[in-house]
């Protein structure tokens, strides 16, 4: 789990409520109504082709973060590669659909169902008859039976990082024949269709040495379209070459080549044709999409059919990156005005020799850049984005454990001052992208247990969010100590640090400056940086833009930066904003913790307008921008926040991979608590009791129902609130095929490939 999100299902569960009353829960829809699940916000977006249309051969180089620490998705570090690379070379027996729901893979299976119910349930599983490992040896009984007992907990010698649903089993055996693995389990499993997938092969994980180490660094055995060829951790790229023993559908490629481009250099490696497909960022994506339009030409001239700036168009991108009038949307110098470039020159060439020097160097450096990003965007503009959402939403996680959010009351006043709708389209609408805020904590729309619950808390209403305020003693003007500090958690632990002699200072300027108009109250920011962190009062600012430019223009020529948000802080129109709360002489100010990476651009936008919503009712956020590496296991993980903002993938089986997310925590046996990956501290046993029945009946439909009104019971509480489906954004050339932004859909490796010469992809259902 990170702010970036997780990767598939096969890695997420080794990343990362105190309700009143009884809730009514949703109801299963009668014969004939529409199903709540409704269908997927975005589809794939892959440039589908025939396999017909596709030339056989050729290398596929794909940006990925990084060589696997271990090929092992069982292990505690594994990533989304390690599980890349097992889709592509590994067996499993269901693979996801476009609608984020299991369907047999027809390579490895012909059939898989539930043969007992009682007493025991067994499930039959019967083998394509001509599945092979690499080695020749037939894929069978004794693969299963090693893998369970690998991961069933019993075996200490292990290094698992997740064991759930194989600690289920009582016994794997052969069925009536070779090709027939019968699976019985001591207690009912709903989610048995998650197991096996992936398989490994018996050499893997027959014995605690081959497993914790033997399967790290290398995976000499494999059973899919493709095989590892080369790991070459120096060079930073994983080669897997076609698999002569692949008994189905040939690869059209000979080979993929996995590279680790780390995220912020992934437009460079485009530019210099280093890889063919990546995975980027709203702002890399907005950047290649102004490549196709400068390709394009003078104004009116056609962009030939199935180019960036036509994929472009027809996708309606838009967004700050946007210029018009001649002037330049984005690289170097995008932030001067005409004003600010005719003062540069006069500087250049005035009088005052040592200014017009350090303008004149400036000057130069900025041509340089420019040039170079010129030639980045020619190179750029034979790419084009492929779009998608992710299955995975962003959230805001409320910490619950102490401080003002330990009170569910101040929870739910939080979460009815947001406008969820004007969130999701911050995001999404620029990108062309469906705007709808997400509607469960478990489930996304088109996967089956999706139904949207979130009436169980309700939608904004700043009259309601107050009302809740004043009831749990938060009071308009009420008196304030001498020296004000932070109510949040985060305040409390660490009294007495410098963070918090840094943060008195800053709330004594804005006292101070309170006393002043409203207007010029809202104009300003006390702000005050600390190590690694960039903390500030929201509807105290006046920091100008800076760059990073040290001549006299830049030092001279400050000013708010240019862009598609709001200044950070600025107030709502009218008298729309509140004055602070304060209960028992101390304000309600709630700290709230964002990235401050390259890359997290939007969850800081999200952020600086939730924050806005916030004051509107009269709660005060303090923003710390905190390093990347430390956002996670020094804030999330530990407790050190009131308010943040990260992603949680969902899952095909939600009664097993969600129930450690928002499991009550409970105390350990060293006196502290253990959450599990609960990081807001909120649970309730209803909850818990509602994943346990989800989890043990046979019947999907009253599997779904129990996880909707767990959902229901998990908004009621207000330890977090999903906000929106977060984007998939690739760049990939326009003649790759069958690859891009898959959404829900598990890849299928051996259909992708290069179009052939003369052939053309038909328009994702993106841009029809």
């Amino acid at each position: 789990m990170s702010h970036h999100g997780v990767g598939p299902r096969a890695v997420m569960r080794s990343v990362a409520f105190l309700t009143a009353g009884v809730l009514a829960a949703p109801l299963l829809t009668a014969c004939g109504e529409e199903d709540p699940a409704g269908r997927p916000a975005a589809g794939p977006d892959i440039a589908p082709a025939a396999r017909d249309r596709i030339a056989d051969g050729g290398t596929l180089r794909w940006a990925v973060d990084a060589v696997p620490e271990t090929f092992n998705t069982f292990q505690a570090d594994a990533d989304p590669t390690s599980a890349r690379v097992a889709d592509a070379v590994l067996p499993s027996m269901y693979r996801l659909d476009a609608g984020g729901r299991p369907q047999v893979d027809t390579d490895y299976l012909e059939s898989a169902k539930i043969v007992e119910r009682e007493p025991r349930q067994v499930v039959l599983y019967k083998l394509h008859q001509e599945a092979v490992w690499s080695d020749g040896r037939e894929i069978g009984a004794a693969d299963f039976v090693a893998q369970w007992r690998a991961l069933s907990g019993k075996d200490s010698a292990y290094w698992t990082a997740r064991n759930a649903g194989y600690e289920r089993i009582e016994k794997v055996e052969r069925g009536d024949n070779d090709l027939e693995v019968r699976v019985t389990f001591a207690r009912p499993y709903a989610d048995w269709k998650s197991l096996f997938s992936p398989l490994y092969p018996k050499q893997v994980t027959g014995t605690p040495d081959a497993f914790n180490d033997g399967s790290r660094k290398k995976l000499n055995v494999t059973a899919g379209p493709f095989a590892v060829k080369d790991i070459d951790r120096k060079g930073g790229k994983v080669t897997l070459t076609r698999n002569p023993r692949w008994w189905g559908r040939q690869a059209k490629l000979s080979e993929l080549v996995l590279r680790a481009v780390p995220r912020d250099k992934r437009a460079d490696a485009l530019a210099k044709g280093e890889v063919d497909i990546a995975e980027i960022d709203a702002s890399q994506a907005q950047r290649v999409m102004l490549a196709g339009k400068e390709a394009r030409g003078p104004e009116g001239s056609a962009a030939p059919h199935g180019s960036p700036d036509a994929r472009g168009a027809a996708q309606g991108l838009g967004g700050p990156l946007a210029g018009s009038g001649g002037t330049l949307a984005q690289g170097p110098g995008a932030a001067l005005t005409p004003a600010q470039s005719l003062r540069s020159w006069a500087i250049a060439h005035g009088s005052d020799e040592k200014a017009a020097g350090k303008e004149t160097s400036a000057r130069k450096k900025r041509r340089t850049a420019l040039a170079e990003y010129t030639a980045q965007q020619s190179a750029l503009s034979g790419f084009e984005v492929r779009r998608s959402l992710e299955p995975a939403f962003t959230q805001l996680a409320l910490n619950g454990g102490d401080g003002p959010l330990a009170d569910e009351r101040v929870r739910r006043a939080v979460a009815r001052a947001l406008d969820r709708e004007e969130l999701a389209a911050l995001v999404l609408k620029p990108l062309g992208l469906p705007a709808a805020p997400v509607g469960s904590h478990l489930a996304l729309s088109g996967q089956a247990a999706y139904a949207d619950s979130s009436g169980a808390l309700g939608g904004q209403d700043t009259d309601e969010a107050r009302a809740l305020l004043a009831d749990a003693g938060w009071e308009e003007g009420g008196p304030l100590r001498e020296t004000e500090k932070a109510a949040g958690a985060e305040s409390e632990k660490t009294a007495g640090s410098k963070e918090e002699k840094s943060e008195k200072k800053s709330e004594k300027k804005s006292e101070k400056k309170s006393e002043k108009k409203a207007d010029d109250a809202a104009d300003e920011k006390a702000e005050k940086k600390t190590g690694d962190e960039d903390t500030y009062v929201v509807g105290d600012d006046n920091k100008p833009y800076e760059t990073d430019d040290d001549s006299p223009l830049a030092r001279d020529g400050k000013q708010n930066a240019p862009g598609a948000y709001a200044p950070r802080g600025t107030r709502a129109p009218g008298d729309a904003a509140r004055a602070p709360l304060a209960k028992n002489g101390k304000p309600l100010t709630l700290r709230f913790v964002l990235p401050s990476g390259q890359g997290t651009e939007s969850l800081r936008a999200v952020g600086e307008r939730i924050a806005v919503m916030l004051e509107q009712v009269g709660i005060r956020t303090q923003i710390s921008k905190v390093a990347d590496d430390s956002y996670f296991k020094d804030h999330i993980a530990n407790g050190q926040y009131d308010l943040a903002l990260y992603s949680w993938p969902t899952s095909a089986f939600p009664a097993t991979d969600a129930r450690p997310i928002y499991a009550k925590p409970v105390p350990a046996a060293d006196g502290s608590l253990s959450v599990e990956q609960n990081y807001t501290r909120v649970g309730t046993n209803q909850v818990d009791q509602l994943f346990d029945q989800a989890i043990s009946t046979l019947d999907e439909s009253e599997t779904r129902s129990l996880i909707r009104k767990a959902d229901a019971r998990i908004w009621a509480a207000a330890g977090s609130i999903p906000l929106y489906q977060r984007p998939q954004l690739y760049a990939a050339r326009p003649h790759l095929a069958n690859a891009g932004a898959f959404g829900f859909q598990t890849p299928v490796y051996e259909d992708m490939g290069f179009l052939k010469k003369g052939a053309t992809a038909p328009g994702s259902p993106a841009r029809k």
